[in-house]
């Protein structure tokens, strides 16, 4: 820890929080205004005042030489176990993630940047508590690692300045940035990051400047244009605002990704109490193939390529087991498909959230690529989206049922009694989930019981239905042990609240971070 908050690093901090603290205040505020104001009308469209950037002609940066090739991105939390692993997958990007897949406990948030230090400088190892011990390979390049810092809606209550918390997003940022820029610079690499819940081209705009600023206050200035980022275009809002996003950031952008999980999260969010036309039915039944969200991953492509920049796929939720041959080639199966179709659709890479995926991937982008690094020059020209196709939710068939109420409950309800105990990426039911996905389980209750929706057999879900499944579920697994008691009924308790609130909570990881007591 010692190694990490230095006197040094902690006043580079400050001075993001100083410099840049009220501006993201008050992009907050601009997010629920607009919220309200989208509610109101029930319409969201492409911003009048911004037709310029999207009719003029200009290009991101060029990508640096390690982020050209991004066919298969590794997904995962900080952990040393999972950062050696991650880093031994063989894929051409490892995604180290400070947010959804993992927690802000404390540990994880100075472990994390502990591990990141040693492995960026190859001095990272770890032995299990069987005595088993992981190192990184040697004499192989490793994957280019492109952190994901918290979004901008979390502070970090262990750092003040000035008597408040820190945003959250600055501390990652900037303990990632201070400690590792350099190092990363002189191996031929760069302090890359990936971008969360970015809403609007001024909240990129934000980030640029930050950049910009972290760039010229080490002690030997970074080239501007050093630090690069791809943003995970994962909010309703944002799907919007593509080029503009690219266009502010552009002499630091590195493409867009399509974070599916969080996208069907804020569609819900945002929509929640504008009618029964905007009400999605079980998330099973809500796929990628669905043509709203066909529209949105055509567009992201189409946005990008235009602009120069690189589009990256999202993660299947599937994950194979190592003990059951069903559930790896119903995994592997379903990858494939979903990897088969984005290479199809013009992605450039795309992501996975287990090693045993990465050859799945690779031998998916290998088959279009070819002896290309990407699929930048592939235009989609045909693509023709309208905001009516990116709000077309009617498109999804399917209903609400008993079981996925029943699932959404069951998952929500593990996964935030993992998230309380300092794990942010579980696997239930050989799905990986994280703070997306349970999103994505109590926003769509909370729509349910608000929009008096019913069951395809009838029965209309209201709160004390999700009370009574959420008592099963807890009677159910509290014989297990595999969850923690004490942990299950806290889960239970931020579980209701969030799901069954008069008012929607903006995120369940405030209350989860209220709970945990740290």
């Amino acid at each position: 820890m010692e190694a990490v908050l230095t006197p040094e690093s902690l006043a580079f901090v400050a001075s993001l929080q100083r410099e840049f603290g009220s501006r993201r205040d008050a992009l907050l505020a601009a997010r629920r205004a607009r919220r309200e104001e989208v509610a109101r009308s029930g319409r969201l469209d492409f911003l009048t005042e911004t037709a310029h950037v999207r009719d003029s002609e200009w290009t991101v940066a060029p990508a640096p030489a390690d982020l050209v090739d991004r066919r298969v991105e590794m997904t995962g939390p900080t952990d040393r176990k999972m950062t050696i692993n991650a880093l031994n997958s063989g894929a051409q990007v490892w995604l180290a993630d400070l947010e959804d897949a993992s927690t802000p406990h404390w540990r994880n948030v100075i472990g994390g940047q502990v591990n990141l230090r040693d492995a960026i400088r190859r001095t990272i190892s770890y032995t299990s508590p069987d005595g088993k011990t992981y190192e990184l390979r040697t004499g192989e390049r490793l994957p280019t690692i492109v952190l994901r810092p918290r979004g901008w809606h979390l502070d970090e209550r262990h750092i003040l300045v000035d008597d408040r918390p820190v945003v959250g997003a600055l501390v990652d940022f900037g303990l990632y940035f201070f400690h590792n820029a350099r190092a990363l610079v002189d191996a031929g690499s760069g302090p890359y990051f990936y971008l969360p819940k970015t809403e609007s081209h001024l909240e990129a705009r934000l980030w640029d400047d930050v950049f910009t600023f972290a760039e010229q206050s080490l002690e030997v200035p970074l080239p501007h244009g050093t630090v690069r980022a791809t943003v995970l275009i994962e909010t309703i809002p944002a799907a919007f605002e593509m080029e503009e996003i690219l266009y502010e950031l552009r002499d630091h952008a590195s493409g867009l990704n399509a974070g599916r999980w969080d996208y069907l999260f804020s569609i819900i969010k945002y929509f929640r109490d504008a009618g029964p036309e905007f009400v999605l039915p079980d998330r099973a039944a809500v796929p990628m193939t669905t043509p709203f969200m066909g529209a949105y991953a055509e567009l992201l492509v189409q946005t990008c390529h235009k602009r120069g920049a690189h589009a990256i796929g999202g993660m299947s939720a599937f994950i194979p087991s190592r003990s059951d041959d069903e559930v790896n080639r119903r995994a592997f199966d379903q990858v494939r498909k979903d990897k088969e179709r984005e290479a199809g659709q013009g992605f450039d890479g795309s992501w996975v959230a287990h090693p045993d995926l990465v050859p799945i991937c690779r031998e998916v982008f290998d088959g279009v690529l070819g002896e290309r690094p990407n699929q930048l020059a592939v235009l989609r020209e045909d693509v023709d989206v309208a905001a009516e196709d990116l709000l077309d939710l009617q498109s999804a068939a399917g209903a609400v049922t008993r079981e996925g109420l029943r699932t959404n409950v069951e998952v929500g309800l593990l996964y935030l009694e993992s998230w309380l105990g300092g794990t942010g990426a579980v696997a239930i039911h050989n799905l990986m989930e994280d703070a997306a996905t349970a999103e994505i389980c109590r926003s769509q209750i909370w729509q349910w019981v608000h929009n008096g929706s019913t069951l395809d057999d009838g029965t209309p879900v209201t709160a004390d239905l999700v009370r009574e499944l959420l008592a099963a579920e807890v009677t159910r697994l509290r014989s297990s042990d595999a969850v923690d008691a004490e942990r299950l009924q806290v889960a239970a308790r931020v579980f209701e609240q969030v799901a069954l609130a008069a008012e929607f909570v903006e995120f369940l990881t405030l209350p989860a971070y209220d709970a945990s007591g740290e």
